[in-house]
C-alpha cells in the first residue's frame, strides 16, 4: 500500500469525491434539459474550473480554522485543487469522442467506478466493511444523478 501524507489524501480523497457528485450532477442536469454536447461540455470546464477553486479555497479555510501548519493547509488546497481540476476535465473527453447519450453513459460509468474504488479503498484502510462505504457513496451519487436528470426534464418541459 502507498503511504501519503495526511494533507494530500484529504485533498484528493475530497477533490475526487466533490468531482463525482458534483459534475455527475450538472451533466444529467444539462444533458436533460439541453440535449445539447456544446453546452455540457462548456459546464464541465466551467464547474472543474470554478469549482476546484471554490473547493481548494474552502479547504484552504477549513484547515486554517483548524490550526493546521501552513504546510499542512498548502498541501491541502493545492491537492484539493489539483484532484478535482484533472478529474473534471477527464468527464469531457467522452464528449469529444462519442454522441452525447454514450458520453453520458460512459461519464457515468467513469465516475461510479472512481467512487467506488475510493470508497472502497478508504474502507478497507479504515478497517472497516469497504461495501458498506461503497454502498454509501454511490447511493448518495445514484440520487445525484436522478434528481438531475429529472429537474434537467422539468426545466426542458417547462422553459424548453
Amino acid at each position: 500500500m502507498i503511504l501519503m501524507r495526511k494533507s494530500l489524501k484529504t485533498g484528493i480523497t475530497f477533490g475526487l469525491t466533490s468531482g463525482t457528485i458534483t459534475t455527475l450532477g450538472l451533466m444529467m442536469g444539462l444533458s436533460s434539459s439541453t440535449n445539447s454536447a456544446a453546452i455540457v461540455m462548456g459546464g464541465i470546464l466551467t464547474i472543474a474550473i470554478a469549482d476546484a477553486l471554490s473547493d481548494a479555497l474552502g479547504m484552504h479555510i477549513s484547515k486554517e480554522s483548524a490550526k493546521h501548519s501552513a504546510k499542512y493547509v498548502w498541501e491541502a488546497t493545492v491537492s484539493t485543487f489539483g484532484a478535482k481540476f484533472i478529474y473534471g476535465m477527464t468527464f469531457v473527453i467522452p464528449f469529444l469522442i462519442f454522441g452525447i447519450e454514450s458520453a453520458v453513459i460512459i461519464c457515468i460509468i467513469w465516475g461510479l467506478i472512481v467512487l467506488s474504488a475510493m470508497s472502497y479503498k478508504i474502507g478497507k484502510s479504515n478497517k472497516e466493511n469497504p461495501w458498506k462505504a461503497v454502498t454509501e457513496h454511490l447511493l448518495v451519487a445514484v440520487i445525484v444523478i436522478i434528481v438531475t436528470h429529472y429537474i434537467g426534464v422539468f426545466i426542458a418541459a417547462t422553459f424548453g
